[in-house]
This record gives C-alpha cells, sequence and structure tokens, in this order.
C-alpha cells in the first residue's frame, strides 16, 4: 500500500506551548493588549489571524493583523532560539520507523514556516521530511482539510491512504473534513474529546504509535 503519514507540529512533533502562551503575553504586554482568560485553549492548531481577531478580539485591520503576527513569531524564534526545544517522546523512534519502509512523512502545520525550519535545525531533523506544508501555503486555515490535502499531494499519497497525527481539535476535524485516517494524540486535549472530535483512535504519546498501528489504520 502506498501510505502516508502526516504530522501536525506543536504536541506531535514538539511541545512549544508555552513560549507560544508566553510569546503572545509579550505581544500583548508591548501593545498594551488585553488577553482574555483561557485564551490559550481555544487558539490550538489557529493561524494567526483568527486568534487575533476571533479569539483575542484585537483588530481586523490586515495590516495591523499582519505586523501582530509578525511581532509575535519574531518573539517566539527568539525564545526558542535561547532556550532551545526537544522532540516529543516517540517522535525519532517512528520516523525512523516510518524510514525504514520508505513511507513518506510531511509536516502540515497552522505553525509559520520559519518556526519550523528554526526548530527542525535545532532538532537535526530536517532530513526526516519529504515536505513542509503550513497556513501560507493555503487560503484557508483549519477546521478546512486543505492544509492536509496539500500535504497528501506533496507525499505523492490519496487522503484515504494517508494517517493524519494532530492534537488539536480544528486540526482532527479537518483530517476528517479531507477524508484522512486521523490519530489524536493526547497532548493538549483529552482522548475522549478527541475521539468525539472524530479521531479514529487517540493515544496520550507518539510512543504508543507503531507501523503496525498506521498499516490497521489503513486497511
Amino acid at each position: 500500500m502506498n501510505s502516508g503519514v502526516i504530522f501536525g507540529w506543536d504536541g506531535v512533533i514538539v511541545d512549544s506551548s508555552s513560549a507560544h502562551e508566553r510569546s503572545w503575553k509579550l505581544l500583548a504586554d508591548r501593545n498594551n493588549f488585553l488577553i482574555p482568560q483561557n485564551f490559550f485553549v481555544k487558539s490550538f492548531g489557529r493561524r494567526n489571524d483568527f486568534i487575533i481577531t476571533e479569539v483575542l478580539n484585537w483588530t481586523d485591520s490586515p495590516e495591523k493583523i499582519a505586523n501582530l503576527s509578525q511581532e509575535k513569531e519574531d518573539i517566539f524564534r527568539k525564545i526558542i532560539r535561547e532556550e532551545g526545544v526537544e522532540p516529543l517522546p516517540g517522535v525519532r523512534t517512528l520516523l525512523q520507523a516510518l524510514k525504514a519502509e520508505d513511507i513518506p512523512c510531511v509536516i502540515a502545520s497552522a505553525t509559520p514556516r520559519k518556526n519550523i525550519d528554526l526548530a527542525l535545525d535545532i532538532l537535526d531533523l530536517q532530513h526526516a521530511f519529504v515536505a513542509i506544508i503550513t497556513s501560507e501555503c493555503v487560503k484557508s486555515g483549519r477546521p478546512a482539510p486543505d492544509v492536509f490535502l496539500q500535504a497528501a499531494v506533496a507525499a505523492e499519497r490519496v487522503p484515504a491512504n494517508c494517517v493524519v497525527l494532530e492534537n488539536s481539535l480544528a486540526g482532527i476535524e479537518a483530517g476528517r473534513a479531507g477524508n484522512f485516517k486521523v490519530v489524536g494524540i493526547a497532548t493538549t486535549n483529552p482522548r475522549d474529546l478527541l475521539e468525539r472530535a472524530g479521531a479514529d483512535i487517540a493515544v496520550e504519546r507518539l510512543t504508543e504509535i507503531s507501523l503496525s498501528t498506521i498499516r490497521a489504520l489503513l486497511v
């Protein structure tokens, strides 16, 4: 079977949630904005334009949205350059097993490409992925399936033969909407919530995922 695996980014390959949350708060402080309570949970898997307008309610000016988004990501990259980032448990083992079977792996994320490139350089994992598809590559963010559909094209696979590994509810919805098999990773949301969102299976971490798990989903 010509299978492929599509990885979400934050909460799947790395956990940089703390650095992201801090960067949003620093951005708010710099610009004298208020931060709504529980804003960060609502922002998981979403693009910055959605977060700024719909979650934070800071502005609907395209120019201001672009400037704030750029500033926020500059802050974030400064944090991870200084403090580093580590892969989540099971990431390297799974990537090695997939590579051994010539199963293409693609990153598909709402995270800006510069952030992913920087982290992959730190982790020395650039070689593990045949492509990286980010929010800059597609018109509609999740829960629209666009980013995963483009990832399948990059892997030269049809959606029905690809497994999406996702931790966000919006990402799971997007995977299901694109006719992918979806594994929910409970790094951000509990397993039962991931299953209710449409995950075919939900696990606590990638250490529970093997080649046999992926093959069983694609039968």
